[in-house]
């Protein structure tokens, strides 16, 4: 970012987000922590106040001097302050999407737990969006003025140990955890009183800070939390820019509204700036336009963002998730900034030599990948009824690589290869269970309306299919007439010329229909074997033996007292063909 001339002090700026349960202090610690407050800052939404609850992600900053571990690695960049943003998550179940949205653009995590009540049920879902958006956590223990005094240093180290415990089999284990009051007395006591524990907390920010890798280049992504208009000026967008840089004069879109706007002014926290990059928290002011319109959302290169009907993702389970994943159920997508429902297909690399499964087989584990197999159109894959986890039950194997097909019910805008997060948000708020379900990353994307019919039929996912019927008889050493495989009105024409499997080890091929009620002629190009004929022929003397009303009935009358010679067809059905055929290899 170019400066004046003038001595003003370069600032890095790096972000820190505030997650955990409602009601732990998080809004009251960002404000212990703050001096200058963003215009998103404290709770400024009227439901929040109404509530007491962050509903929207709150930003507000404090700057310290530059700790001497960035000094050494800051290299060419003469930055001489450090810039905490404060990204205040909200707490409340139901605002989980905001969380995520906030998540992506944090560098460290500051999980809030309250001392008495200790994890609960969004404690554990915060943690776990940072595992899949955030390097780095330190746990601040709150409202430990609310421990009596004599057993406070007990209860903390009690609290400390327990959560060490459940951070051990995650990204996070071994992080510091640190104990505070931020507002001393509760949200009601006067602010006459001191929090506890802050400069220490900000002494513990400081050593776990990095250089964050921030890359002007690329397209612009920023991400807007806010918006608001001022008279004679323009509009005013703040948020925090994800991807590449912007500059005065350069024209952005505003893909939901589907306009371009040019810069007029750009803002750090107060002070203009002539620019910013990746990670800068911003207020860019641009030529007039309606605030109400677009309170949250996105703004880019100009045509940088696709708008999406639909989209094929890498797909991991999250393992805190109880339910199954099923092919055609909905989940809440988190993509770019939106989330919005969507009906998913599982799909996986075909079975380990998959080409003829056996009669009611199970589908045979997946082949093993080699690290991330890549997503591509000239590939075939497995239709899944649901998410598949590790090799066979009760296997702590990783589970096998695969994909889902996500089919929008409004469409989104989002930059490929984003994070994605399936979530059952619909799950009753108070249950403790876990409501994020998956993860992946943007693969593909479909963005015509009618994906349907020009897209998905290329997507080759196939389902395998088994019909068995049975032997009626033999008419000579090259024919025999099958039947029960197919039902009375199915159009035989579909499948003449496809192979079929006697039980007896020939192969055939369905020549064609016989008769009206379903039953088919098959051509044994080999011959039937003698046993074969064998086993016949001793079957219809037994027949005429019994004492028949003449020959046509044993043409009609299936046998009964000899073991029936069974049909296998096996064939493979791509789910997306529009004209379902049946394919056998």
């Amino acid at each position: 970012m170019s400066e004046s001339s003038d001595t003003r002090t370069k600032t890095l700026n790096f972000n820190v987000g505030v997650l955990g349960h409602v009601d732990s202090g998080k809004t009251s610690l960002a404000r212990a922590l703050s001096s200058t407050a963003s215009t998103a800052a404290f709770d400024k939404n009227p439901q929040s106040r109404e509530r007491g609850i962050t509903l929207d992600l709150g930003f507000s900053s404090f700057t310290v001097d530059l700790p001497d571990h960035l000094r050494d690695s800051v290299g060419k960049q003469p930055y001489d302050s450090l810039q905490f943003t404060l990204v205040d998550c909200p707490g409340h179940a139901s605002l989980i999407r905001t969380i995520i949205g906030g998540a992506q653009i944090i560098d460290l995590m500051m999980l809030v737990v309250d001392v008495v009540k200790g994890v609960q049920t969004q404690t554990a879902e915060c943690l776990l969006i940072g595992e899949l958006t955030c390097p780095r956590m330190v746990v601040v223990l709150n409202k430990i003025d609310l421990l009596p005094p004599n057993k406070r240093q007990s209860a903390i180290e009690k609290m400390t140990k327990r959560l060490h415990k459940t951070l051990e089999s995650t990204r996070f284990k071994d992080c510091p955890v640190i104990a505070v009051a931020a507002k001393p007395g509760g949200p009601e006591a006067p602010d006459t009183e001191e929090p506890q524990g802050v400069p220490q907390l900000i002494e513990l920010l400081k050593k776990q800070t990095y250089l964050p890798k921030r890359d002007p280049g690329g397209d612009l992504l920023m991400a807007v939390d806010h918006c608001f208009s001022i008279r004679g000026q323009g509009t005013v967008m703040t948020g925090t820019i994800l991807q590449g840089s912007l500059a005065i004069n350069d024209t952005v879109e505003i893909p939901v509204l589907k306009v371009t706007k040019k810069i007029k002014s750009v803002q750090m926290f107060r002070k203009p700036v002539s620019g910013a990059m990746q990670g800068d928290r911003v207020g860019v002011c641009v030529t007039q336009f309606d605030p109400k319109l677009l309170e949250r959302g996105v703004v880019c290169t100009p045509e940088s963002l696709r708008t999406l009907f639909a989209a094929v993702i890498s797909v991991r389970k999250i393992g805190y998730f109880k339910g199954s994943l099923s092919t055609r159920a909905k989940f809440h997508i988190t993509v770019g900034h939106e989330t919005v429902m969507a009906k998913v297909t599982f799909f996986g690399l075909p079975p380990v030599g998959a080409s003829e499964p056996p009669p009611d087989s199970k589908p045979p584990p997946s082949e093993p990948c080699s690290l991330e197999t890549p997503f591509t159109f000239d590939r075939e894959y497995f239709y899944q009824d649901e998410y598949v986890t590790g090799q066979g039950e009760g296997s702590l194997g990783p589970d096998p690589e695969q994909w889902a097909l996500l089919e929008f019910e409004r469409p989104v805008t989002c930059p490929l290869l984003c994070l994605v997060i399936g979530s059952k948000l619909d799950t009753d708020i108070h249950a403790n269970a876990c409501r994020l379900a998956f993860q992946g990353r943007l693969l593909q994307g479909f963005e015509d309306k009618n994906y349907a019919e020009t897209d998905l039929p290329r997507l080759r996912i196939y389902k395998t299919k088994h019909k068995e019927g049975q032997v009626e008889r033999v008419t000579d050493d090259y024919t025999v007439i099958g039947r029960s495989l197919f039902k009375k009105e199915t159009n035989l024409q579909l499948f003449v010329g496809l192979k079929v499997t006697l039980s007896t080890g020939e192969t055939g091929v369905i020549e064609g229909g016989f008769g009206q009620s379903g039953k088919f002629k098959i051509r044994v190009q080999e011959g039937l074997r003698p046993e074969t004929k064998q086993l016949f022929s001793s079957a219809s003397k037994k027949k005429g033996k019994s004492g028949s009303k003449g020959a046509t009935a044993n043409e009609e009358e299936p046998r009964t007292d000899f073991q029936p010679v069974s049909i296998h067809l096996h064939f493979k059905r791509y789910v997306f063909d529009p004209h379902k055929k049946m394919v056998q290899s």
